[in-house]
């Protein structure tokens, strides 16, 4: 069973590796791009002041993860968003280590699919410096979270960081490890 749990960890170290050495002329096996972490994000837009509403979300959160979230709060007071400094307006959970590939295998593998219409996801979402960025918009695509126990549909964000020096290294990277990019 935990073979089968860290199937993307073992194919990174057993081919991808090997794989992107050759292909971009690497000389030391650290020079390789690698995910430094996984980072979810969950905001509250509308649910700010119910935290029975709060707990649920963050729950669901920790079920697609198997880690604890921390919930984030306010920094300053907004009006026009009626927002008061302190209030808690979203939960964040950064996964590193065999946590992290197992669930962007899961992500690859199992979620991504279960999208209506998914025809893959923009490469256009990198940062400048190797790091990804995807939005989730419905979070009941993962397994884990059971829909009638739903009580609203919500979306997080996944930025993935990586520890390549340019935009194009990490493609390369995420397109070993499956990411389904479109053309």
């Amino acid at each position: 069973m935990a073979e089968n749990r860290n199937r993307l960890l073992n194919q990174y170290k057993e081919e991808i590796v090997p794989a992107l050495m050759k292909e971009k002329g690497y000389k030391n096996v650290n020079e390789v791009p690698a995910i430094d972490k996984i980072v979810l994000n969950m905001r509250f837009g509308d649910i700010k002041d119910n935290s029975k509403s709060i707990s649920g979300a963050v729950k669901e959160l920790e079920a697609l993860c198997g880690q604890k979230a921390i919930l984030t709060v306010a920094k300053k007071s907004v009006a026009n968003f009626k927002l008061r400094e302190g209030q808690t307006i979203g939960a964040m959970v950064t996964l590193r280590g065999k946590r992290m590939y197992e669930f962007l295998d899961k992500l690859i593998s199992i979620a991504l699919p279960r999208v209506r219409d998914f025809r893959g996801i923009s490469s256009k979402s990198f940062d400048g410096r190797g790091n990804y960025s995807v939005g989730i918009k419905e979070h009941i695509i993962f397994p884990e979270v059971s829909y009638e126990l739903v009580e609203k549909v919500r979306g997080f964000d996944v930025s993935i960081v990586t520890t390549a020096k340019s935009d194009d290294e990490a493609r390369a990277l995420l397109v070993k490890l499956g990411m389904p990019f479109k053309n």
